[in-house]
């Protein structure tokens, strides 16, 4: 064995030792390694907002694609371009049917099996720089436009916590199920 391979493993083998001697195990509220606290109960249930395929966990709310273009251009298209297909961020629009091909091109429109998976990314992680500040209108409107950029929906089309589950993606099929009985599955 190598010296440097040696002392890597042997470095890693003293942090964890170090982390297993700090860390607290006994449930007692205090954080690990003596940093921060646990997080509340309530803090945690904030934080549990996941919407599944079906639409489970969607809120109230409601928004169109025009609505959708007014927020995307001053929240979204720094990153993502006024049309949803060019800037530094991943395209959003476009590559229909370009999977199968020697340069795929992995957008919403293309790739993605669930628009309520789109909902829930937006609310969850955008606008980059302040994740978690749209409100469920908002989120429901940037979702309707960009799902009309793809031609998925038209542009007048209301997306709420009823609709939003029905919309068919074009990619839906393209996915297999996880087969692992441990997993659980929508």
């Amino acid at each position: 064995m190598c010296k440097r391979t040696a002392a890597g493993l042997w470095t890693g083998l003293l942090f964890a030792g170090v982390l297993a001697g700090t860390a607290d195990l006994s449930g007692e509220g205090k954080a690990p390694l003596g940093l921060g606290r646990r997080a509340t109960e309530a803090e945690m249930r904030a934080w549990d907002r996941d919407v599944s395929p079906t639409g489970e966990g969607l809120p109230a709310g409601k928004g169109q694609a025009q609505e959708g273009a007014r927020l995307f251009s001053t929240k979204c298209a720094s990153c993502h371009g006024a049309t949803g297909t060019e800037g530094p961020a991943p395209r959003l629009a476009g590559g229909r049917n370009t999977l199968a091909t020697k340069n795929p091109v992995k957008t919403v429109g293309s790739y993605w099996p669930y628009a309520t998976t789109l909902y829930d990314y937006i609310r969850r992680a955008m606008p980059f720089t302040a994740p978690q500040s749209l409100t469920s209108d908002d989120v429901y409107a940037v979702t309707a436009w960009i799902l009309a950029r793809n031609g998925i929906i038209t542009d007048n089309a209301v997306m709420d916590a009823q609709t939003l589950p029905n919309v068919r993606m074009p990619n839906r099929d393209g996915f297999v199920p996880d087969p692992r009985p441990d997993v659980p599955h929508r």
